[in-house]
């Protein structure tokens, strides 16, 4: 009896006669896809990289020319562009807004193959980086505030309410013009301290953090926005409003200040404690992680003296938290650490592969294609952006597409099984034809992002196999 059961098993095929299963090969290249990966900061794909170990933010871009070659020289290639100003050049006057500034920035991120994100910061360190000269007028010449740092403390006292009314009706008049928009990919929550970076925010009181917060969370429902990680309060209450994402400004740090602070560090003894204590951990599978480097590559290298080791924790850590993009600050990477850089992005963000795809050999015109998928999202994190998965059949000049109704946000990192079905259109040419798949956006079913699979066309698709329509 046991004879004869292993004989009927074996005999027995898992896949169904006349199925057609295909199982993708996988390539191991570095994928550029649409909200992750490497940023430009301050330029654009194309544009020279800063000299040396500095960087520039906060002021109107200086546009470089350009001569159409959108490589950057010792940078990877990238889908955003990071744009941090400072909010007296966005309103120099009370009330009158350089919106053209930022549709400039935006129209040129598009025309570079990018999207925009922004920071407007309130203001930075120094007269040149002061709030706006009107608001300066309004609340008085005092600098010192109870946050009152060397290098991050506050240029104005944000428990005045005129902060929140005015700092804080530019952000919601940028959410009212922008708050959708394609090319947008991202907004930081930007409240107090030099740069925006969140100083002192734990000592702001529930009244003045939650006007400020909610100036961000009530103008913003559809552009994403991402957090600076503060303070328990500031953090926990975004979240609590609408899902938000988190960056940290300074990723790298192992000893930067360390001979100054007792030993303290940001990547050992402030970001893995201050991730949970703000209970931001979970916040990556609902909005994307944004990190920038402590410094630049070449400070790693040249100041700190980085070894390989050091910088591939570095990028352990990272991944870890679920990092989808990073700022380099548009600063070369070392040909030494090229390969390790390669290695992370090809981690960063949202990586798919798709597994196996089945099919039936042949349907009839108006009939119905039964199809199983499984993918694996090899990256970090899912895909924030609103794709989904499509099918093709494409005969000589004719083709259908169908779009399918999964949710490419909640691809997270693993397996995925995406079933379904779809009708062969009745008057579709009967015969052999091609059946084709890709990630689309939903409004005009473009392939948008590069899957790790062999099978790629110059359109974007992915040749699958082929079906044959009957009459």
């Amino acid at each position: 009896m046991i004879f004869i059961s292993l004989l009927s098993f074996r005999s027995f095929s898992q896949n169904p006669d006349h199925l057609t299963v295909i199982k993708p090969g996988e390539i191991d290249e570095v994928l550029t896809n649409p909200g992750m990966g490497f940023m430009t900061f301050q330029r654009f794909n194309g544009d020279d990289l800063n000299e040396g170990a500095g960087w520039t933010e906060g002021f109107p871009i200086d546009y470089q020319s350009f001569d159409g070659d959108l490589t950057n020289k010792n940078h990877p290639a990238t889908t955003i562009a990071y744009w941090r100003i400072y909010w007296k050049f966005i309103e120099p006057e009370m009330g009158k807004f350089r919106w053209d500034m930022l549709d400039k920035a935006l129209a040129v991120a598009r025309s570079r193959g990018q999207s925009l994100l922004l920071r407007i910061a309130p203001y930075g360190t120094g007269n040149e980086k002061d709030v706006p000269e009107w608001y300066r007028k309004i609340v008085g010449p005092e600098k010192n505030w109870k946050f009152n740092s060397p290098v991050n403390g506050w240029m104005v006292d944000p428990e005045d309410p005129r902060y929140a009314e005015f700092f804080g009706g530019m952000i919601k008049a940028l959410g009212d013009r922008y708050d959708g928009h394609p090319d947008l990919e991202a907004v930081d929550i930007s409240i107090v301290g030099a740069w925006g970076e969140g100083a002192g925010s734990e000592l702001l009181s529930q009244t003045a953090r939650e006007a400020l917060i909610n100036a961000y969370t009530g103008s913003f429902r559809t552009t994403p926005l991402i957090a600076l990680l503060m303070d328990k309060k500031t953090n926990i209450y975004a979240d609590s409003q609408i899902p938000v994402g988190w960056r940290v400004d300074c990723i790298g740090d192992l000893g930067f200040w360390a001979s100054e602070q007792n030993g303290w560090t940001h990547m050992n003894d402030f970001y893995p404690r201050e991730i949970i204590n703000c209970n931001v951990q979970d916040d990556w599978e609902k909005s994307p992680i944004s990190f920038e480097i402590c410094g630049t590559f070449l400070s790693w290298r040249d100041g700190q003296k980085y070894n390989r080791e050091q910088v591939k924790y570095i990028f352990d850590q990272s991944l870890k938290w679920h990092m989808s993009s990073f700022n380099a600050k548009s600063s070369p990477v070392p040909p030494e650490w090229e390969d390790l850089v390669n290695d992370w992005l090809r981690k960063m963000g949202y990586r798919y592969a798709l597994r196996r795809f089945t099919y039936p050999e042949s349907v009839q015109q108006n009939g119905k294609v039964p199809f199983t998928s499984w993918w694996e999202n090899k990256g970090v994190a899912p895909c924030y952006k609103d794709f989904t998965m499509a099918i093709r059949l494409k005969s000589g000049n004719r083709e259908a597409i169908w779009v399918t109704d999964a949710n490419i946000k909640e691809w997270l990192p693993g397996d995925i099984v995406c079933d379904g079905s779809f009708f062969v259109p009745w008057d579709f040419p009967p015969g052999i034809c091609d059946i084709q798949i890709a990630i689309v956006d939903k409004l005009k079913h473009e392939p948008r992002v590069n899957l790790a699979i062999e099978g790629k066309r110059s359109d974007g698709w992915y040749q699958l196999g082929k079906i044959n329509i009957i009459n």
